[in-house]
Formats: structure tokens, C-alpha cells, sequence
């Protein structure tokens, strides 16, 4: 299993309940296809630089999940057939970088800490 992140837009969507549907039926084809969801995260809704078939907005999803690699492609057939998901782009995760950034951002707390904390004398 290897991890992915993956970015759903989803138009005409008025109300967070018909957005979360939404989600949840695009989610289920990860599980169907024996992956995990790890979390998922709503960055709203955004407009579009251009009009995308006569769309100009979307509401935008940030999802990180576990999937056999060579699954890949197949769920990305199927979100061909799904309605809902307007667009999607999967893009696998780099555990070194993540490792990397991970650490930069424990150093800098670290400095920030040190920086807040009162000076002994």
C-alpha cells in the first residue's frame, strides 16, 4: 500500500450535507478497491481561473489515502464514471519529503519555543 493524495472538485454543490453525499460516495470506490481513507480535509469553495464546461466554481477536497499502486488507474476510471466528481488528480506521496518537511517544522517550534521562553539570570 502506498499513500496518495487527492484532490476532488465537486460543482453544484449549495450545502455541506449534499457535499459530504458527495465525498462519501467518491471515497467508496478507494475502499471498494481495498484502500484507506487517512483524512480528508474541505478547503471550500474556490472559482475557477476559466470556465470549465460552462462551470465557474467548485468546492474543493483534499484527500490522503492508502491504495494498492496497481489500482491506481482503475480508480481513476471510475471517477470517470462517477457524476459527482467533477475533476480529480491523485498524486502519490513522497515519504521522504514528507519526512523532511516534518522535521523543518519540529525545528522551527523548537526555535519559536526557545525564542517565547523567559530568560533566566
Amino acid at each position: 500500500m502506498k499513500k496518495y493524495d487527492g484532490l476532488y472538485i465537486f460543482v453544484g454543490v449549495a450545502k455541506d450535507d449534499v457535499l459530504e453525499a458527495n465525498l462519501e460516495k467518491a471515497l467508496a470506490e478507494v475502499t471498494r478497491l481495498g484502500g484507506n481513507i487517512l483524512e480528508k480535509v474541505s478547503l471550500g469553495k474556490r472559482a475557477f481561473s476559466r470556465p470549465m464546461k460552462k462551470r465557474d466554481s467548485g468546492a474543493y477536497v483534499k484527500v490522503r489515502f492508502e491504495l494498492d499502486p496497481a489500482k491506481v488507474e482503475e480508480l481513476v476510471n471510475r471517477y470517470h464514471l462517477v457524476e459527482e466528481v467533477f475533476r480529480v488528480q491523485i498524486l502519490a506521496v513522497d515519504e521522504r519529503r514528507e519526512a523532511i518537511l516534518a522535521a523543518e517544522r519540529q525545528a522551527r517550534a523548537e526555535k519559536a519555543a526557545k525564542k517565547d521562553a523567559p530568560v533566566e539570570g
